[in-house]
């Protein structure tokens, strides 16, 4: 295991997949809560924070088996927000039986048909590049960041945002594999008992995958009133008693 990982806490483990443009620090605020009561495990995917680079194809789903592996974990509760969220769910689906609940905090999802819109503005943050402070600012002004912007926590988002943008120019060419079929399309095959948390602060692709959700799972689902897509930095608090109600009923 060559990922940075970091374990606080006692009781039984809770693993933390940070989103895309972030690392372990989004973790910042919530796992110390959660840390009182479990084990908190978070970690920096690759290529992210303090872990290597990627060398090759990467598979996040395999990283999050190894990392479990690595500790001798048979079962845990897997968190993860946005990004976060798709591999976690994608791990759930392929390994149902290493996973006691699945947390997902506004999450991507594999094979999910993201507007035309959505993907303008991916695609406008990469025509910034290389001005690292463009590709932040065009990043951060959708409405989706309005929250976490007017919050004491912005300088947090972008501090995570620019190491990872930094770090991108210096990777190799590699692909992301993700298991087949998505998991847009096998949705309803979901085992673990999960729960999905989202901000009423989002933006439209991210309230119908909540919709895809409800349709198509038997998750519990949970709107945060004033929380953006940065919930987990804004509104730990919040976050903490749904998580902590969910995993011991």
């Amino acid at each position: 295991m060559n990922l940075y990982y970091e374990v606080s806490g006692n009781g039984k483990p809770i693993v933390f997949i940070h989103s895309g443009g972030a690392d372990l620090r989004e973790w910042t605020y919530l796992a110390p809560l959660l840390s009182q009561r479990y084990q908190a495990i978070t970690y920096d995917g690759r290529g992210a924070g303090k872990s290597p680079d990627p060398t090759g194809d990467v598979s996040c789903v395999e990283d999050v088996k190894s990392l479990l592996d690595h500790l001798e974990i048979k079962k845990a509760t897997v968190v993860g927000r946005s990004m976060g969220g798709q591999i976690a769910t994608d791990f759930a689906l392929e390994y149902p039986e290493r996973v006691e609940k699945l947390i997902l905090l506004a999450p991507a999802l594999t094979g999910f048909p993201y507007s035309d819109q959505f993907i303008e503005y991916m695609n406008s943050i990469t025509a910034a590049a290389p001005d690292i402070d463009q590709m932040i600012e065009v990043s951060q002004s959708a409405p989706l960041y309005r929250v976490v912007q007017a919050s004491p926590q912005r300088e947090l988002t972008e501090k995570m945002l620019r190491h990872h943008i930094q770090r991108t120019f210096n990777w190799p060419s590699f692909e992301l594999i993700w298991p087949e079929p998505p998991a847009f399309e096998r949705l309803a095959e979901l085992k673990p008992d999960t729960l999905f948390l989202i901000g009423t602060e989002e933006s439209a692709d991210n309230l119908r995958v909540k919709e895809y959700f409800r349709e198509c799972t038997n998750a519990q689902i949970i709107s945060i009133s004033g929380a953006d897509h940065m919930l987990t930095l804004t509104h730990p608090h919040k976050l903490y008693q749904q998580m902590t109600k969910f995993m011991e009923r």
